[in-house]
């Protein structure tokens, strides 16, 4: 599943050089800067939940269908090391909004809101004070259905929980799967908009996330079921036995949810190609939802001053490393597509592809930059737009990734936590990670090991930059209070 011919990252910059510069100072970011434009753009911001980066074909797969998502990178900027900082639904999905890290926000459950005053320095919030027209429809994942900020929109479709379920009937009785629906109320939206009042519309789609609860797991639309018929899938080359017996003890009992998934999905050939070409089809009616979306823009004569952003919450394990899900800071897990598109940069942007390190945290920034609104100081994300321009600018060289939520660990009388809860740094060339209740440390030379198959925070030979990561972990945990 990993295409070789997309590296992960240039490695010619070596994390032990450059890690004085702190995180918050990291991306050369002005935030009190306001440009003024004389017509504003739109926003349509469109979220995938858990789509991991190589699942599109502008990203190497050529086997899954993205022909719309592809379109949008080769007209604009595809971002090929994009990651978020916490890789679960609810604490990535607030740090999407606000621009902030889960040890800033505080998010770290599925029923914590967030606060009037936090909500308001949201970047859908910030843009209706700025005079835009502001929608959203599908998973919000922030909070408590009841908890929903619907009065704060001015056009309100999102759905509690995991939206479920896919499958659904109109007034009449017929079919209708969740994302074709998502994609008619994004319509619906566009339709009411006046092209005197710019507008942001945020999209979150449910797919493809597994249904749970559901033994199909990935419940796609019937009408992509010969998709994919007569392809067989590559299993991954980390997703074997050994890779798994690699792991620490904790991360391979089957009591975890990453391995009770495991066995749902992929523990047999037939079951690994069953989940992979689901999985693929709910991405592709995504795919499909984003055509029909982007066909009523030009319709309305919209689509030359409408920025489109596409990325995803999480990433996602397709069996590498005997898992499936996401949690860990492994590559799968963490890395997600990032692709902005906009019209108005056409002939700069062509084709463009950047791989610095972006996050999830930078798109809240980067859209306030976008349409001329200041960025508060609280963000914590980088403002994207330089590198759309193609300006050299100081970037980040690392990031810290946290996964401490408590709600995961380990309840009385039980072997071993549901998630093991982990934090670490990600960087250039090496990534640290440390368990924070075993007290078991991990360091990839992701160099020469772009799979992370071999620990080497026992090998002598990583004892400098074990140290070293170990400190910068330190500093990028004490910047973020």
């Amino acid at each position: 599943m990993r295409n070789e011919g997309l590296s992960r990252r240039h490695f010619i910059q070596n994390i032990l050089s450059g890690l004085g510069t702190f995180m918050l100072c990291s991306c050369g970011q002005l935030s009190s800067v306001r440009r003024i434009e004389c017509k504003r753009p739109n926003i349509l911001f469109l979220l995938t939940d858990d789509q991991r980066w190589d699942a599109l074909g502008c990203a190497g797969n050529s086997i899954i269908h993205t022909p719309n998502i592809d379109d949008l990178a080769k007209k604009g900027v595809l971002f090929t090391n994009t990651f978020v900082t916490t890789s679960i639904c609810a604490s990535s999905r607030a740090s999407i909004l606000s621009g902030q890290y889960t040890c800033r926000h505080g998010i770290a459950d599925f029923a914590t809101s967030f606060s009037e005053e936090a909500l308001s320095r949201t970047y859908p919030i910030l843009l209706r004070q700025g005079g835009y027209r502001i929608g959203f429809v599908g998973k919000y994942g922030v909070g408590r259905g009841q908890d929903f900020p619907a009065d704060k929109f001015d056009f309100w479709r999102g759905c509690p929980g995991q939206c479920d379920p896919y499958e659904r009937k109109d007034e009449s009785g017929n079919y209708r799967h969740l994302t074709k629906i998502m994609a008619d109320q994004a319509i619906e939206f566009l339709r009411t908009c006046s092209k005197n009042q710019p507008f942001c519309l945020s999209v979150s789609f449910k797919a493809p996330h597994a249904q749970d609860g559901d033994p199909r797991q990935f419940v796609y639309d019937p009408a992509y079921e010969d998709l994919y018929q007569n392809v067989t899938i590559p299993k991954p080359k980390t997703a074997t036995d050994h890779h798994l017996k690699a792991m620490p003890g904790f991360l391979q009992a089957d009591e975890t949810i990453a391995r009770t998934r495991w066995h749902l999905c992929f523990d047999t050939p037939e079951k690994y190609q069953k989940m992979v070409k689901g999985y693929y089809r709910l991405i592709t009616g995504v795919d499909t939802a984003i055509g029909k979306i982007r066909e009523e823009l030009v319709r309305m004569g919209l689509s030359g001053n409408t920025i489109i952003i596409f990325s995803s919450d999480n990433g996602f394990f397709l069996g590498e490393h005997g898992f499936s899900g996401k949690w860990y800071a492994y590559e799968e897990s963490i890395r997600v597509p990032l692709i902005i598109y906009d019209p108005r940069r056409l002939v700069s942007n062509h084709s463009q592809r950047r791989e610095e390190i972006a996050l999830n945290i930078d798109l809240a920034p980067t859209i306030l930059s976008l349409v001329g609104e200041s960025i508060p100081d609280c963000m914590q994300g980088c403002d994207l737009t330089p590198l759309l321009k193609d300006r050299k600018v100081r970037w980040r060289k690392d990031f810290l990734y946290e996964h401490a939520l408590p709600i995961f660990r380990k309840k009385t009388g039980e072997s071993y936590d549901p998630i093991p809860l982990s934090e670490g740094v990600v960087a250039s060339r090496y990534k640290y990670i440390r368990y924070i209740d075993y007290q078991y440390e991990e360091l990839y030379d992701l160099k020469i090991d772009p799979c992370e198959e071999n620990n080497l925070a026992n090998a002598r030979a990583y004892g400098a930059a074990l140290k070293t990561m170990r400190e910068r972990y330190k500093q990028l945990k004490e910047s973020c209070k």
